[in-house]
């Protein structure tokens, strides 16, 4: 790239981020002089910010770097981390969602403290926090530095090497977008992820469209062609016992990891929980389902095309989409690809940073210190949210040393927090009389043996434990939950748990969340159709006589159900609602929506 060029990028970069700058500020002057108006924007959130927020708060450059880098690598198979979502997605939306904002909870450690006891609430904080730190900040920043090196060639550039040109990257990367998150408050991060998502949509469309066009030298039909006749073992999601992601461990770890993500996990569920009311928030989660079902298609498939167009030599495989974009994208839109992609590292950078702060605010802070003022809660979790950041600046460039690709790295190390805290979560609202001691005893055990079965047998006792990391997840949650229920079953609490309901929004229902679940649910298992041995990884045409059948009755199912959920289900479920989480008088004044 000339230096004209390379100016003309960062020029118009900086024009869009000034323009979002500039709107963000109007849009949310004045919402941030409360600790619920700088945590939750002030209860207020609709459908539309929420679904922005959350698809821009998960994907960044992370998925857009990992993502491509396993199917590059290997095949589809890293798809089911995204499509089987849409199960996690629908039991947030119908089941958790009523429970946290009929309780109003700011943070999932409040709602554990309210269910165990403040012991569980700080384990639960001291295991976000390392996450965080350790793993979810530092593989944001460092995949975003890794784009926007290889795109502008920095070490050329500047004359240093690749590891100082790392450094670099994520220290202006880091710094500029705590400084957003820092001063923004949630609704900055929800106003500004709506205007980037828009622009993640349109660059995720043309890259693929683009790369496709020049593999079929200038046809798009036959660049499909070749993806889909060449290797088309490459396009197959079924995975087996060898690919990292088996197709069995759908049903056995990962449904519980996704889960923790979008029911638990708190910079993800801070979003819903600015909800103006729950039909809002539920509109928001599921409109999020139907974004995630074209991550394959907008953040794996132009792996496979690099794969077609430069060979499998790359190394590491995560330099597959920056080698892609640098080489397909014109020159005049590199710019605005800069801030797309700016912008989605510091969406999700920024919510991290925020929801961290939130905990440490109302977690740590006003428990030790009931009476402090929301002045000073509020300037103390910002300087807390500017240490975490500088910590996460200094761990983030290590994780270039990660053998087997950036995705896979951070699937194994949140296999550390995100089983204890869905098993303790769940037990909390099914198993009433399980105490606090049973949840803390899970926590540290699951610490322990999750270390000892991935790393520990073999740094200790020199053999490994051979079973898929995801299978681990699965096991270890059962053998936790067992462990809490028989706890629970011979020292139970002396007395049972009872949600209290205190709503501060209106709690109906949308009165089309179970339609719309359920056709999220059948395109789920359509993704899995297509990109299967009968769909386009078929291998003696472009699909197998199956694939329209199974599609169709697929369809009439998905129809079916659809609609006896509109005229049977939703009755029943607005009542179930109803009685779980509005069992008190709620004064409609407190109202904001």
């Amino acid at each position: 790239m000339g230096e004209q060029n390379v100016l003309f990028t960062l020029l118009s970069c900086l024009f869009f981020i000034a323009i979002l700058g500039i709107w963000t500020y109007k849009k949310t002057k004045g919402a941030n002089s409360t600790t619920e108006g700088y945590f939750l924007a002030g209860r207020g959130l609709s459908g539309g910010f929420i679904a922005g927020a959350l698809i821009l708060t998960n994907l960044s450059a992370e998925q857009m770097v990992g993502l491509n880098g396993q199917s590059y690598g290997a095949n589809m198979t890293n798809m089911a981390w995204e499509v089987t979502a849409i199960i996690a997605i629908v039991i947030m939306t119908l089941i958790l969602l009523p429970r946290y904002l009929g309780g109003a909870f700011t943070t999932l450690p409040q709602f554990l403290r309210d269910r165990y006891d403040e012991g569980v609430r700080r384990l639960a904080v001291l295991l976000f926090m390392l996450g965080y730190v350790l793993v979810t900040i530092p593989s944001t920043l460092y995949s975003g530095a890794l784009a926007v090196m290889q795109l502008f060639d920095v070490p050329g550039l500047f004359g240093i090497s690749e590891t100082q040109a790392i450094w670099l990257m994520v220290w202006v990367i880091g710094i500029i977008g705590a400084v957003f998150a820092i001063f923004g408050g949630m609704k900055a991060i929800a106003v500004s992820d709506t205007f980037i998502g828009i622009g993640l949509l349109l660059v995720c469309t043309l890259i693929p469209a683009i790369a496709l066009f020049q593999l079929g030298d200038g046809s798009l039909m036959e660049g499909f062609k070749i993806i889909s006749t060449n290797n088309p073992e490459k396009l197959n999601a079924v995975g087996s016992s060898t690919d990292s992601v088996p197709f069995l461990t759908i049903i056995t770890g990962m449904i519980w990891a996704n889960l923790f993500y979008w029911g638990t996990n708190q910079y993800a569920i801070q979003r819903t929980l600015g909800a103006a009311n729950l039909a809002e928030g539920q509109k928001g989660v599921l409109y999020t389902g139907f974004f995630k079902l074209l991550v394959p298609i907008f953040m794996m498939v132009p792996g496979i095309i690099a794969f077609h167009l430069y060979g499998g030599d790359l190394n590491p495989v995560d330099l597959a989409f920056p080698t892609l974009v640098a080489n397909i994208l014109p020159w005049y839109l590199q710019g605005f690809f800069l801030v797309v992609l700016l912008g989605a590292v510091f969406s999700t950078f920024n919510a991290l940073i925020n929801s961290a702060a939130t905990m440490f605010a109302l977690d740590v802070v006003q428990p030790l210190k009931p009476t402090i003022s929301d002045e000073k809660l509020l300037s103390l979790s910002k300087w807390f949210g500017a240490v975490l950041a500088l910590i996460s600046f200094c761990v983030s460039p290590l994780l270039m040393y990660a053998p087997d690709g950036l995705w896979e790295l951070i699937r194994r190390f949140t296999g550390f927090f995100n089983i204890p805290v869905i098993a303790v979560v769940l037990i909390g609202i099914f198993a009433k009389r399980v105490p606090a001691i049973a949840a803390k005893i899970a926590i540290i055990f699951h610490v322990i043996v999750y270390y000892m079965l991935l790393w520990g047998t073999d740094h200790l006792f020199g053999f490994k434990v051979d079973i898929n990391y995801i299978h681990i997840y699965g096991i270890l949650f059962v053998t936790e939950v067992a462990m809490m229920l028989i706890i629970g079953k011979f020292a139970p609490s002396k007395e049972a748990w009872n949600f209290t309901p205190k709503p501060k929004v209106d709690m109906q229902p949308w009165k089309y969340a179970l339609c719309v679940s359920v056709i999220l649910l059948g395109l789920m298992v359509g993704f899995y159709i297509v990109f299967s041995p009968i769909g386009l990884a078929y291998t003696d045409g472009i699909v197998s006589p199956y694939f329209w059948p199974a599609l169709l009755g697929l369809a009439v199912v998905t129809g079916i159900l659809a609609f006896i959920s509109v005229k049977k289900w939703n009755a029943k479920y607005s009542s179930y609602v109803k009685k779980q989480v509005t069992q008190v008088k709620v004064d409609k004044s407190n109202f904001s929506a």
